[in-house]
């Protein structure tokens, strides 16, 4: 029983870093297809009551945030496809992706809020910046400090929220 439930654990954060590949690599036409069918297992298979809305509160929360931040400057996406001519579908679905983890894979996390804080402003730069050498994306200088801020109050936040 408790290996079995490790290997969920293990199974939830591998699907999001292929998901993480697939869309950074593939762009928006493969991230299209691999999100659903990634988000689509993990509904039909693992989502528990109250995750769909989470998912797609914060999956809003992703545009409304890097969207500003592209509209500040923060991104250069050259001549990709934007989303509401704010995000390429791409970055865009990395964010309903990442919220399948939260109450999997880092379900530990949430109850130590000062570590979460700190995995956030490490984590999430860090995978912008692998994002935008392997997506053809031009950050400005001041967005992953900027990201570092976000992502320390989204994952304290989520860790308040009593995941």
């Amino acid at each position: 029983m408790i290996a079995r439930h490790w290997q969920r654990l293990l199974f939830n954060a591998l699907r999001f870093e292929a998901g993480w590949l697939l869309c950074v690599l593939g762009g928006s036409v493969v991230a299209a297809v691999a999100g659903a069918g990634l988000l689509g297992w993990h509904w039909s298979r693992h989502a528990r009551p109250g995750e769909t809305r989470f998912i797609l509160v914060f999956t809003l929360l992703g545009l409304l945030i890097d969207g500003s931040l592209h509209r500040l400057g923060g991104f250069d996406f050259n001549d990709q496809p934007l989303v509401m001519g704010l995000l390429p579908l791409w970055l865009w679905m990395l964010w309903p992706l990442f919220a399948t983890l939260v109450y999997h894979s880092l379900a530990w996390l949430w109850r130590y809020p000062l570590l979460a804080a700190l995995c956030g402003a490490i984590g999430g730069p860090l995978s912008y910046y692998g994002g935008a050498l392997l997506g053809e994306v031009s950050l400005a200088s001041w967005l992953l400090p900027v990201h570092a801020l976000v992502w320390a109050a989204l994952c304290l936040g989520i860790s308040r929220y009593k995941i």
